[in-house]
């Protein structure tokens, strides 16, 4: 077992103040790997108090400096990426090219991070008054609570914690109780050791028990500013309904029901490959996985027929072994909750081209469906798993209807060699991202990334992020022998 992990308040490591501890566990063995420290709402109390103590001297750090800090945390990832992939693969089941993806992608939002901290912080606005500047200034918005998932840990951290952090935030960081080292921990001695101040960066972690009583007093908090939450529809509700009881802004970037939608005249063996990405990267447990595949009646057949051939032939298991391509999922209640919904809709009359059976512990393997209906609950619900559903269409239009019709709103993709049609049909799908002639999963750090819809709102990346995590603040200077007052 590994060593005890404790809080992370104001630079040092502290125990929960009721003593209370929590095992991280493995998903593919089971085995306990490390004790974590159990925040209570006092703790997270705490962690704001270092938050807000912090914030009065690195929001007054020069934006070189606080460029610095994410400059050498990007190096430090690349410079650290087995220890990257060590800390995720028995924490979270991650397969090696899992990890080798989040080292690239954090490394990214780092940069991106460095970037914002040096980005323009205002602009000047048109006035009506002769002789007057009328300017719009951005500043740090204060404590900023972030909450980080498991399925992208070191990433998706990353991402919580960098633009908010670079353009002179405070951070109290939430980690998932599933990965708090790789989605916490790590992370924040990876930043200590870049330079960034003691305080700026909190960390706390807490099992699900706890976690409501504590995000709860988190965002309630006054000093806390803004809110970013990244994970399920249903724990995103909660948070929005508690950053808006406590008039706090957030950003939410929850599920998906995301569609790749291939015309008749794709380069089958290209689409395939693209959907095998979209719905089996990471076990399927990525927000944009391509849950549905719609592809055109004149190819179904032989498309679903292929996409089973290469489901049969993906190597699943330990994690550990690099040539693992889906590892287990988070744990063995979500492989048999996704072996559930399979075999509901079996039995409701899908038919099962590849996969399906009983999971294996947590490893469950990549299932192909067809005949799948609209009324079937694996057809609306978030899957979350390596599974994915084939639906045929006879026309666009109707590609688009089935993509269109979900609660959700986050990821779509169009694969097609008529340009002119795909950029058509992406321009009528009801999502916040859509890629043409690429996966449905995809993520470049300076892009604005976020869904509509359950899916979430507000943006995380590039200039969006920075609007996002600033106050801005209108002023007008005027020229003092020009201005008249009435009375």
């Amino acid at each position: 077992m590994a060593s005890d992990q404790g809080l992370l308040i104001a630079g040092e490591q502290q125990e929960s103040s009721t003593g209370e501890t929590y095992e991280d566990v493995n998903p593919f063995t089971g085995d306990a790997i490390a004790t974590v420290a159990a925040a209570s709402p006092a703790d997270a109390t705490r962690a704001v108090d270092a938050a807000a103590a912090a914030f009065r001297t690195w929001s007054q750090a020069s934006p070189a400096d606080r460029r610095a800090v994410f400059l050498r945390a990007a190096q430090l990832v690349r410079e650290r990426t087995s220890d990257v992939i060590a800390t995720m693969t028995p924490e979270t089941g991650a397969t090696f090219g899992w990890g080798m993806f989040m080292v690239h992608l954090a490394e990214g939002m780092f940069l991106e991070a460095a970037a914002a901290a040096t980005a323009p912080v205002g602009e000047v606005n048109a006035t009506n008054d002769p002789g007057a500047l009328s300017l719009t200034i951005r500043r740090p918005a204060g404590v900023v609570a972030a909450f980080s998932p498991w399925n992208a840990p070191t990433y998706l951290s990353a991402r919580a914690v960098g633009i908010p952090l670079a353009v002179g935030n405070t951070v109290v960081l939430k980690a998932t109780e599933e990965a708090p080292v790789s989605a916490g921990y790590f992370l924040a001695g990876l930043l200590r050791d870049a330079g960034l101040p003691a305080g700026a960066l909190n960390v706390i972690t807490t099992p699900a028990a706890n976690a409501e009583a504590v995000s709860s007093t988190l965002i309630s908090d006054p000093r806390v500013r803004r809110v970013n939450f990244t994970g399920s529809t249903r724990v995103g509700r909660k948070i929005s309904q508690l950053a808006g009881n406590a008039m706090k802004r957030a950003v939410l970037e929850l599920g998906g029901k995301n569609s790749l939608i291939v015309l008749a005249d794709a380069d089958l063996d290209y689409a395939v490959s693209a959907a095998a990405f979209s719905s089996w990267i990471n076990g399927g447990q990525v927000c944009m996985s391509g849950d549905r595949i719609i592809v055109s009646s004149e190819i179904a057949h032989e498309f679903a027929e292929r996409l089973a051939q290469r489901a049969e032939g993906l190597r699943t298991g330990d994690p550990a072994d690099p040539q693992t391509v889906i590892g287990p999922l988070i744990s063995a209640s979500a492989a048999s909750r996704v072996a559930g919904m399979v075999d509901e809709a079996v039995r409701a009359g899908a038919k099962v081209r590849a996969g399906g059976g009983e999971p294996d512990g947590a490893v469950y393997r990549p299932t192909v469906l067809s005949s799948v209906t609209p009324s079937m609950r694996i057809s609306n619900e978030e899957i979350f798993g390596p599974v994915c559903t084939i639906h045929p269409f006879g026309t666009t239009a109707e590609a688009v209807a089935i993509a269109n019709d979900t609660t959700y709103g986050l990821s779509a993709a169009v694969i097609s060699e008529n340009i002119s049609l795909a950029t058509k049909i992406a321009a009528e799908l009801d999502t916040g991202l859509v890629h043409i002639n690429g996966p449905t999963v995809d993520d470049e750090p300076m892009a604005a990334f976020g869904g509509v819809g359950d899916s979430g709102f507000g943006r995380f990346g590039g200039q969006d992020a920075l609007r996002e995590f600033t106050e801005p603040r209108w002023v007008k200077q005027w020229d003092r022998s020009q201005r008249q007052f009435p009375i």
